[in-house]
């Protein structure tokens, strides 16, 4: 199974349009781009998307996907499902799984597709081609529902935030305990508080709380540090970025460009 950040950015991305900060001008220098969020789960050559980010086109051609058998959508902001709107004249029905307050929200902007909705409640585990798959609530003021993904594959677990605040109810962090993987949400350093997003140091003090083994923060805005600075300080996931599960019960890791 392999778990790839199609996009690490926040709601705007980075480079942020018309901003000069340095790390905007670094990420566009150097290439350190981040797109809108989106993680991609294959196994067994299904491909399960995580979110469906206005950049999902780029990020589907660079990995070189053509067929998508399934899509999970974590809330109903434009950055996490906008480019669902890409697989109008590509990919006809596709499976979309939410639970019934965010398929509302989300099915009156995607009339002009046909898909397939399916109604999921939290805490409520389905199987998608062998890997357990449950989603959890989580705290996004002020949107009436908020996921997190649990996926549990073969003796692994991979824990996704969702996008939150710190105050991830107690219910959704017992489901989440102990994954392989937790990729967690920070929009910003130490310092910045927000009402529905967490920083840097709340994404790691929740990590510590459910115990987790290893961590990849995302939706990072630009308000960290440039990339090759900030990574030396936080465990900044990239885009692209890549993490195989296999059979040896072991977690590589490798690097897009």
């Amino acid at each position: 199974m392999r778990v790839v950040l199609l996009g690490t950015g926040d709601s705007p991305g980075t480079p942020v349009i018309g901003c000069h900060c340095k790390t905007c001008e670094d990420a566009r220098k150097y290439g350190w781009e981040r797109k809108r969020f989106s993680v991609m789960i294959q196994n067994d050559n299904k491909v399960l998307l995580i979110d469906t980010s206005p950049d999902m086109r780029a990020q589907l051609l660079h990995m070189n996907v053509e067929r998508v058998d399934a899509v999970i959508w974590t809330h109903c902001h434009y950055d996490h499902f906008a480019g669902f709107g890409d697989f109008y004249r590509v990919q006809s029905n596709v499976v979309v799984y939410s639970s019934p307050e965010v398929h509302e929200d989300i099915g009156r902007y995607m009339e002009f597709l046909k898909y397939k909705p399916v109604e999921i409640e939290s805490y409520e585990p389905f199987d998608f081609f062998g890997m357990k798959v449950t989603l959890v609530d989580v705290n996004h003021p002020p949107l009436r529902r908020a996921h997190g993904i649990v996926v549990e594959w073969n003796g692994y677990k991979i824990v996704i935030s969702g996008d939150t605040n710190k105050d991830v109810p107690q219910k959704s962090k017992a489901v989440m305990m102990n994954p392989d993987l937790f990729i967690v949400e920070a929009l910003a350093p130490e310092g910045y508080r927000f009402r529905k997003h967490m920083n840097a140091s709340e994404a790691m003090l929740l990590a510590k709380e459910i115990g987790a083994k290893k961590v990849v923060l995302t939706h990072l805005g630009h308000f960290f540090p440039p990339h090759n600075i900030a990574v030396k300080k936080y465990p900044l996931g990239h885009d692209f970025q890549t993490f195989s599960f296999g059979e040896e019960a072991r977690l590589d890791e490798f690097f897009g460009p």
